[in-house]
């Protein structure tokens, strides 16, 4: 009996080191949390008065625009590194909630269900959106009115309403550049209440002028309200006219030294649908790592944001919910082997809008419904088992102690989107999170129906938004 029992294990340690041989690894070169960045804008330096009368470039003129990204790390000034990460980390967790919060009402109350404002100016529904306190991670540079006065806007696919503070205040919040006041703005045009511009908000009303006022509400509580109206955008010289955003005179809880939103979502008033006929209804960004790389992200919109090495996958429409970019997941590799008990009817995109899977740049980390993310943590977990474990950090549970090397060798991982399979760099799925040397799965679980792609995974690839052809594409090493 002992021969045989020994033989048994035998055979069981044979199997073992055979399959773990026969996984695919890829060498993970370490790289230690990023230090705050400065910021540098040289194409938008603000236009001084002496300029204010020089002749303005005609609006329409160009059919593509690049523009740079900054980590919203670079407006947090005097923090560490591991205080920066935690931030982060607490943006994510109310991101992710407010996401959740916003698909699960749009399931129960669809946007064209929802009232609207009365002729006294009172709002009697409210929206609730993508954002969390100041959870949207990108940010640019850009020109409001004419002449143009240059302020800080955060970029975010899960929002659509585009928003700025606005003089008089009655209520905001603190701003790195002067709040904006359309008095001084030649372009500022405020919005009839009957127009079909004003009927497009979820929440609209109006005022003793007869223009019309917006509302928007967010997850964690804050809100905008204010005058809907037309402005001139101007991105590293190039004027967008009449784009319709909110004129916030009173923004109560939302961000610190950023001036507003461009609400990058897939809704009726967001930038990329407005603009639509001039920049051919196509956008792309690259987010760089911030840790191995002083590059800063960018975004390109037109059709040179389509990159030619860019494998796609279809764009799926949720009938409860135009704001988000629902991609249908089919599965998950890890060392080259498809994980058990992933399938794609975990991540499936029902008839009432429940479930799906979202490509978002404002979440951080990638979240997977429960069952999907225990199989793949369970399939990285045995690929690694020769990484010294270390305690759960946050929301991590499965994390490695790394100090004292400069690399090892790490399972692959790749996700299968329906038509466009996407290997991971170890960078973009093994994040440290301290200065400790200890590295973590940038991967979550939720009870949620709803799967979220955050930009962690999303890093290094230009992620394209080919609205026109309904798919996103994502190109490797598109940051180069």
């Amino acid at each position: 009996m002992e021969g045989k029992a020994r033989n048994h294990l035998l055979l069981l340690f044979s199997f073992f080191f055979t399959a773990a041989a026969s996984l695919q690894y890829q060498t993970f070169v370490l790289n230690s949390l990023p230090t705050q960045s400065t910021l540098s804008w040289p194409e938008s330096v603000s236009v001084s008065e002496s300029e204010s009368s020089l002749p303005l470039p005609a609006p329409d003129a160009e059919s593509s625009l690049s523009l740079r990204l900054h980590h919203v790390d670079s407006l947090s000034f005097n923090r560490t590194p591991e205080h920066l990460f935690n931030l982060r980390i607490q943006r994510d967790v109310l991101r992710v909630k407010s996401l959740t919060a916003f698909a699960e009402s749009a399931v129960r109350v669809p946007p064209r269900n929802r009232s609207r404002g009365r002729a006294n100016g009172g709002f009697s529904s409210s929206v609730i959106s993508g954002l969390a306190q100041g959870s949207g991670e990108y940010f640019t540079r850009l020109g409001v009115g004419t002449p143009p006065r240059y302020v800080y806007m955060v970029l975010d696919t899960g929002s659509d309403v585009v928003w700025i503070q606005c003089a008089p205040c009655k209520k905001c919040y603190s701003q790195t550049d002067p709040v904006f006041d359309p008095a001084k703005s030649r372009s500022f045009a405020t919005v009839p209440c009957r127009s079909p511009l004003c009927r497009k908000l979820d929440s609209s009303g109006c005022n003793r002028r007869n223009t019309c006022l917006y509302q928007v509400s967010y997850g964690d509580g804050s809100i905008t309200v204010g005058d809907f109206s037309t402005e001139t955008l101007t991105f590293r010289g190039t004027r967008v006219a009449r784009v319709a955003l909110g004129c916030g005179h009173d923004n109560e809880g939302l961000f610190v030294a950023a001036a507003g939103l461009l609400g990058l979502g897939r809704g009726r008033l967001s930038f990329p649908t407005q603009t639509g006929r001039r920049f051919n209804r196509k956008f792309s960004y690259c987010l760089v790592d911030r840790s191995t790389s002083a590059k800063p992200s960018s975004m390109v919109f037109g059709d040179s944001a389509v990159s030619r090495t860019a494998r796609f996958t279809p764009l799926l429409a949720n009938p409860k919910l135009d704001t988000f970019y629902y991609v249908e997941l089919v599965g998950i590799s890890v060392g080259g082997a498809h994980v058990r008990g992933i399938t794609a009817s975990l991540f499936k995109l029902d008839p009432a809008g429940n479930g799906g899977v979202i490509i978002d740049s404002g979440t951080s980390v990638t979240r997977l419904t429960r069952p999907a993310y225990i199989a793949l943590r369970d399939a990285f977990r045995a690929g690694a088992s020769s990484l010294k474990r270390a305690p759960d950090f946050s929301l991590f549970d499965t994390c490695f102690d790394l100090s004292g090397k400069t690399e090892v060798k790490v399972p692959t991982v790749v996700l299968h989107f329906r038509g466009a399979d996407v290997s991971l760099p170890a960078t973009n799925y093994l994040i440290p999170v301290d200065s400790s040397g200890t590295f973590c799965f940038a991967f979550a679980g939720t009870m949620s129906g709803l799967s979220i792609i955050g930009n962690i995974q999303q890093q290094g690839f230009r992620v394209v938004y080919d609205l026109a052809a309904s798919r996103i594409g994502f190109a490797p090493r598109g940051c180069a």
